[in-house]
């Protein structure tokens, strides 16, 4: 394969970076996007494994590769695609400047790293894994090899999935007569030497391994033979890392002890625990990290003031990564205007008779009245669409739909721009698979009638590229928008408004992707030319520029974030008016950097204002007002004003209760936000009856391996922990390890 030099006719080896037991790591060039690239060619299976091992390895390999794409963490390596070229699978993965831990200790001559730069690298490596452990995944072979430190300081873990694609191929060692499958036996948990149970809490053992090594230069256990560094690992305690190097903070110390316990339940919970033990330590004050829950994967659509008019190119313009279709304030596409009469009498619009036309492909040419009534009917349920009744307007379009297929065919122009309605329709009701596969039949009949760069065509399959990632499937619609793009700047021109909404929405899902720098870079990109085009107060640029702010947010450069989210808000004041809805949904993203920046006293006086004017627009009981007085909830609370913070976080969940209803997500976090001031306040034997409604409320509606509902179960045990129930406490863990273990194990 290496000989080639060429995968797939796209990514070009240049140099070899690495080999290792499992294959080779080349830097290579991505001829189809001019990057550079990371490809990790897997080694070949050999000839002792037959046909039917090598299906399930093949299917495998693509599982697992699939899962490490899917993961989205500026703390872990991003891998961009994955294939099989001549017999050889193989990774494509960001290319890294930096150097792993490995080398860094090499370059030290095997001393001890600086003392803070230990504690950085344990904090950034727990939040990653607190991240990865949430949707389900567990390493397993976690080692200073597999830990980068780029050049910026920022830390990545690497290989996700490929530890467990080696010990399955059998590229891992085995000890002589034991049949104990081997990871790195310096950085093994007992349970892995065992060939026990393994879950998160494994990946911390073998983080304390890392972390002992980095810290005084060796690993707990340094001795040259395998069994006997194994036996160490179960059965010897651990000299405590200060014996070997007095400056070490004691805090540090006792965390890497607890982390190299010997049974699972003696470590720290998980990740998030530890990561919080590691800012305890660091800076004495407790840490308020988010919630497991999900983060909002898309800024708010802005709309027009009444009366602004746009360009006529600029009429089928959106905002945020939305492509087309009608919104609030803009006229939509009119799909119907210049298409009838091109096919059935070559008349141009307004011309039509009432006369009979000719048959055409065996089908009689419709009236003119008939064609009239339809477009009609098209355009009411545009309207209903604009109105927010989608069900309405969805029955509407399909109605539609079907008489034009009927009165002028399949793959006429009218007929696939009301099948594309009716993806849009199912898509703002919550049917993403459904609207999937209705764009992607409009896709193919405007490829074949209108051709594969048509604007029509193109449009519909970026719609199906939105879709894709609110499925989850971010690498298919990544794929998707970066052809859609290469042919609209091919077609249209760079600076075209449909280009620049591509480029838009391709800088949002790679953000979705874990490309956060890049994504961050695109969207600036956009930004300045939607400011050229059409001036930095448009609605657009507003939303791009909206995109940079959340991005920087994702990767911890809140001060940035805050000055965007800031310039967003007051631009849109100015434009929008400072009641707007979007004008005040900027206003809650710079109280949410205030607080992510420690300035609790700011965001909380800006939550204040923003309910008091949230509750002028839209009245108290309006969600976007709770949402506002969950913010200054959540900031009384990091101001350690427990007793208002719980008095706030009742308050609106009674409301949402009320209005949303007791097993709403919105009203689930609410009544979790009220559990956790019980805690605070030393109240846990209150707050378990309602960390446990909570759980069993998540459990019945997303399943009880979705990781919300682990993260309730989780919040369930800690709460036992606190009340010296240990052993329930135990058990519960189990339980939700165990869950998490058969969500892995299931297809898919």
């Amino acid at each position: 394969m290496a000989d080639t030099r060429l995968i797939q006719s796209r990514y070009r080896l240049l140099d070899l970076i690495g080999r290792g037991g499992m294959g080779e790591v080349w830097r290579a060039r991505d001829e189809s996007l001019g990057r550079q690239v990371a490809v990790k060619c897997l080694k070949p299976v050999g000839p002792q494994h037959d046909q039917s091992f090598t299906r399930v390895l093949r299917e495998r390999f693509r599982r697992e590769a699939r899962v490490a794409a899917a993961l989205q963490h500026r703390g872990v390596t991003v891998v961009h695609d994955f294939g099989e070229h001549e017999g050889v699978l193989y990774l494509v993965m960001e290319l890294l400047d930096g150097r792993n831990l490995s080398q860094l200790l090499e370059d030290n001559k095997q001393h001890p790293l600086p003392v803070p730069d230990v504690v950085d690298i344990a904090e950034q490596v727990a939040d990653a894994l607190g991240y990865t452990h949430q949707q389900g995944i567990v390493h397993r072979d976690l080692k200073p090899a597999n830990i980068m430190r780029l050049a910026d300081g920022t830390v990545k873990i690497c290989d996700f999935g490929i530890a467990r694609l080696g010990h399955d191929i059998g590229f891992t060692s085995r000890l002589t007569g034991t049949g104990i499958a081997m990871g790195t036996p310096h950085y093994m948990s007992p349970e892995q030497i065992s060939g026990g149970q393994v879950d998160h809490r494994s990946d911390l053992y073998s983080l304390g391994c890392v972390l002992y090594e980095i810290a005084t230069g060796a690993p707990p256990f340094d001795l040259d033979d395998a069994w006997a560094v194994l036996v160490g690992h179960r059965d010897t305690q651990p000299r405590p890392l200060r014996t070997h190097r007095a400056e070490l903070p004691g805090f540090f110390d006792r965390v890497v002890l607890e982390l190299l316990a010997k049974t699972p339940e003696e470590r720290p919970v998980d990740a998030g625990d530890l990561r919080r033990r590691i800012i305890v330590g660091r800076t004495g004050e407790q840490p308020h990290l988010p919630s497991t829950g999900p983060v909002p994967l898309a800024p708010p659509v802005p709309v027009l003031r009444p009366g602004q008019q746009l360009p006529a190119w600029a009429r089928s313009m959106t905002t945020g990564h939305k492509a087309t279709g009608a919104l609030p304030g803009l006229a939509p596409p009119d799909h119907s205007s210049g298409l009838t009469g091109e096919w059935t009498t070559g008349a141009a619009p307004g011309r039509l008779t009432g006369e009979l036309m000719p048959v055409r492909d065996g089908r009689p040419t419709p009236s003119p009245e008939l064609l009239s009534v339809l477009a009609n009917r098209h355009s009411a349920g545009l309207n209903l669409g604009r109105l927010g009744h989608w069900e309405e307007a969805g029955e509407v379009h399909r109605a539609v739909a079907a008489e034009r297929e009927h009165a002028l065919g399949p793959d006429h122009p009218d007929t696939l721009a009301s099948r594309y309605e009716i993806g849009f329709t199912l898509s703002r009701t919550g049917r993403a698979a459904d609207a999937l596969r209705e764009y992607d039949r409009v896709a193919r009949g405007r490829e074949r009638v209108l051709g594969p760069d048509h604007p029509d065509t193109l449009a519909a399959r970026q719609e199906a590229a939105y879709v894709l990632g609110r499925l989850g499937r971010h690498f298919e619609a990544h794929q998707m928008y970066a052809e859609v793009l290469a042919s609209r700047e091919r077609s249209m021109g760079p600076d075209h408004p449909d280009t620049l909404r591509c480029r838009h929405n391709l800088a949002f899902n790679l953000g979705r992707l874990g490309r956060l720098e890049d994504s961050c870079r695109m969207a600036r990109e956009v930004v300045s030319a939607r400011t050229r085009l059409l001036g930095a107060d448009h609605p657009d640029t507003l939303a791009t520029l909206y995109e940079v702010a959340y991005t920087l947010g994702r990767l911890g450069r809140w001060t940035e974030a805050l000055q965007a989210y800031q310039d967003v808000a007051h631009a849109r004041s100015r434009s929008l008016g400072a009641d707007h809805p979007d004008t005040l949904s900027a206003r809650y993203e710079v109280g949410i950097s205030l607080g992510r920046l420690g300035r609790s006293e700011e965001a909380l006086e800006l939550y204040r204002l923003l309910v008091a004017d949230r509750t002028r627009a839209g009245g108290p009981a309006d969600p976007e007002t709770l949402r506002a007085r969950h913010g200054l909830g959540v900031n009384l609370g990091r101001l350690a004003r427990w007793e208002e913070a719980l008095t706030e976080a009742r308050e609106v969940c009674a409301i949402r209760e009320r209005v949303l209803g007791p097993d709403h997500p919105d009203t689930l976090v609410s009544r979790r936000e009220v559990a956790v001031g019980l805690g605070w306040l030393g109240r846990w034997a209150d707050a378990l009856p309602v960390y446990r409604t909570v759980a069993a409320a998540r459990e019945q509606l997303l399943g009880p391996g979705h990781p919300d509902a682990l993260a309730a179960r989780n919040d369930e045990a800690h709460c036992l922990e606190q009340l010296g129930r240990g052993a329930e406490a135990v058990e519960l863990y189990r339980q939700v390890a165990a869950l998490r273990r058969e969500q892995r194990a299931s297809p898919g």
